[in-house]
């Protein structure tokens, strides 16, 4: 799968962009504040809706404008389709599919995948739990996209039963019967969502874990073994990807955790609550690694998702934004090397040598957010 053609309207920087794309490497250079990230950031919004730069829509309208279009002209086995997002802040976003409404924006989800690596992604190892679950959840979504549903119901009933909780702990008193009963009720919702949720997760690690090892040993060979594991907030019980015995699980866990809960205020058990552990040899890679091992521990998690991906039967399209400049010449080489037969590569840098010379293709000069090929 490849993108043929991008189109902006009052998108960040831009108030009419027109980019006629093609398979193998493409390269957005020009000097910092110009807009080449802006336009590979678009591709991987209409993949993922979602940004790697931005935690709400509001910043990816251009300045004084009242919303922001993105069109993808995307191409798969000599199939095209025409994907379209109206992204409205604070008000629900629309889509199109070959000029025809879609009911919902999440149905056009899969109709484009991407994987994009960022200087941002850094966060994957050196950041919060939150970073990582995400991690999980974004690729969890883009090889089946029905689980931005099962996400949704998840945050859904864990935030009606945080609201319940916060309330009963805020009287400081015991909850009467009558909360108790509702409370009985979120579990269970909490329990169904969650199992769905966790044990997707664990069939992902388990399938991630030797593509990782894989790829951190191609990037930095000698470098020590990467590893994955999953921490679950159900303690040490061993966990396995059968859905009802999870529901299992989840309640027991809410019901050993209620008094805690109802003094806190938070569900204190489910996905939420729950770690990918990042190892490298012996030691947790967050707190441990060095920057470069960081970086190259990251792209590894990035190179795993697109093997990943690419099993499924099509390539996704490769973003690299900015990457090249922060790694030194043997990485460089090797994750040139390694990318280099993606059907689609989309590469953006501050200047052409940024740029491997084992990546030739189209180059596109983005200069005061004018984009033209070279």
């Amino acid at each position: 799968m490849h993108v043929a053609h991008l189109s902006l309207q009052d998108f960040r920087s831009y108030a009419t962009a027109e980019v006629a794309l093609e398979p193998g490497v493409t390269a957005f250079v020009g000097p910092n504040g110009q807009g080449k990230t802006n336009l590979v950031e678009a591709v991987g919004y209409v993949a993922s809706h979602g940004s790697h730069r931005a935690s709400t829509d509001a910043p990816l309208v251009r300045h004084g404008a009242p919303r922001a279009i993105v069109r993808v002209g995307a191409v798969k086995d000599d199939r095209k389709a025409l994907i379209e997002l109206e992204i409205n802040p604070g008000k629900a976003n629309r889509a199109r599919l070959n000029r025809s409404p879609v009911p919902r924006p999440r149905e056009i989800l899969g109709m484009v995948r991407t994987v994009l690596f960022a200087p941002e992604d850094l966060t994957l190892v050196k950041g919060d739990p939150g970073e990582r679950r995400r991690f999980m959840d974004e690729l969890l979504t883009a090889r089946a996209p029905r689980f931005a549903g099962v996400r949704s119901d998840y945050d859904r009933v864990l935030k009606q039963r945080n609201a319940l909780l916060k309330s009963a702990a805020a009287h400081r008193r015991a909850p009467g019967p009558e909360v108790l009963a509702t409370l009985d009720v979120w579990d269970s919702h909490l329990a169904r969502t969650g199992a769905e949720l966790l044990a997707a997760r664990l069939d992902l690690v388990g399938a991630l874990r030797p593509l990782v090892a894989r790829a951190y040993e191609a990037l930095a060979p000698g470098g020590g073994a990467a590893d994955l594991r999953y921490r679950s907030s159900l303690g040490d019980a061993e966990l396995s990807t059968d859905r009802g015995k999870l529901a299992e699980q989840l309640l027991a866990a809410a019901a050993d955790t209620r008094k805690q809960e109802l003094e806190r205020g938070v569900s204190l058990v489910g996905p939420h609550r729950d770690e990918l552990v990042l190892r490298l040899g012996d030691l947790p890679a967050r707190g441990y690694a060095s920057h470069g091992e960081s970086w190259s521990f990251a792209l590894g998690l990035r190179l795993a998702a697109f093997d990943l991906l690419r099993a499924d039967g099509d390539d996704p399209v490769l973003i690299l934004d900015d990457v090249f400049a922060e790694l030194d010449a043997g990485r460089r080489s090797r994750l040139a090397e390694m990318v280099a037969q993606a059907e689609q590569v989309l590469i953006t840098a501050a200047v052409p040598a940024d740029v491997p010379e084992e990546l030739t293709g189209a180059t596109f000069a983005v200069t005061d957010g004018q984009v033209v090929r070279e």
